[in-house]
């Protein structure tokens, strides 16, 4: 009896086996990994301005064969939280990343660390004498300047203005401060403070609106990231100060846009984050493939800002919405 039932289950296993082996030659079996090479872009916040950038990797990706593109969110704005996402994605094989630093100075042994392994280049906010290979984004020193020129120009006769980010000592941060004091140098204008919300959008505006309490003569407030526009202008409108208390921002945020078109937006200078997508990517993958001609001796590759008041307001607006694919 023993025997028989012994018998009985190595036929039954040999079955399961033999079933198990035609399902595999039906097509359940597991696909193979891919052969591409995996290239990466590491955001510095989960604010809407990445939106454009996801866009420009997207059409990047679509256009080189060989590779594959893994754009990460950083949802939690803190360097540890990059440094989780960045040795994910060089476990998964990541051969090149473009990162957007959140902490220039204390992530820089991390970075150079990073630079011994793949290929690294910084977006959008740079890592100065880090190995990085190069700096793709904007000249963030001439934008501020930009800003401050708009400043002045609805503060002819000086006044008190008030500057909100996110996080004040990333270095993008730090140059868009500088061009604004360069611009405002010998002016009637000051700066009574800097608020940051460590990319809280709620904190942004909580700042606004004590700002206004605080300076009831506040004359102007600047916001230098995509989501502290909209907060200036919510709060502002809530303290019924529309008009009289001017806004100067950054980026091309749809709130923004409709508030330059409003008139309640004295103007915004945009930046081309799509492009810091699309071009990070490509020139990733040049790099990857060994060719660094695309760097120039500078390290830096600067992506024009644009100037967008009422006047071109309406056309930049529908160049955006083309480009996110509305």
């Amino acid at each position: 009896m023993k025997k028989l039932f012994f018998n009985l289950l190595i036929v039954s296993l040999l079955y399961s086996v033999v079933s198990l082996s035609g399902c595999s030659k039906k097509g359940t079996k597991a696909p193979e990994p891919s052969k591409k090479t995996k290239l990466a872009f590491v955001t510095n916040g989960a604010s809407d301005f990445w939106a454009f950038t996801r866009k420009g990797c997207e059409k990047a990706d679509a256009e080189l064969e060989n590779f594959e593109v893994d754009f990460r969110l950083v949802s939690d704005a803190t360097s540890a939280e990059q440094r989780r996402i960045i040795d994910d994605l060089v476990v998964r094989g990541a051969k090149g990343i473009a990162i957007s630093p959140i902490d220039p100075v204390n992530q820089k042994p991390m970075l150079d660390e990073l630079c011994e392994k793949i290929t690294v280049i910084t977006c959008d906010s740079d890592i100065p004498g880090s190995k990085r290979l190069c700096y793709l984004g904007t000249d963030n020193v001439a934008a501020g300047r930009q800003a401050g020129e708009m400043i002045k120009q609805i503060l002819p006769e000086g006044g008190k203005i008030m500057i909100f980010v996110g996080k004040a000592d990333t270095q993008n941060s730090k140059e868009r401060v500088q061009g604004i004091k360069e611009a405002l140098a010998g002016s009637k204008i000051e700066i009574v403070d800097i608020r940051t919300d460590n990319n809280d959008k709620i904190v942004a505006k909580s700042n606004v609106s004590d700002a206004l309490v605080k300076y009831p003569d506040l004359a102007c407030c600047v916001g230098l990231w995509n989501y502290n526009g909209p907060a200036i202008l919510n709060a502002v409108t809530d303290a019924g100060k529309l008009g009289a208390v001017k806004i100067v921002c950054f980026d091309e945020d749809e709130e923004t846009l409709s508030g330059v078109k409003d008139g309640h937006i004295y103007g915004t200078v945009v930046q081309q984050p799509y492009e810091f997508g699309y071009q990070s990517i490509k020139l990733l993958a040049d790099i990857v493939n060994g060719d660094k001609s695309k760097i120039p001796p500078s390290k830096m590759i600067i992506v024009p800002t644009l100037i967008i008041k009422k006047d071109n307001v309406a056309e930049f607006t529908k160049r955006v919405h083309e480009l996110l694919g509305k």
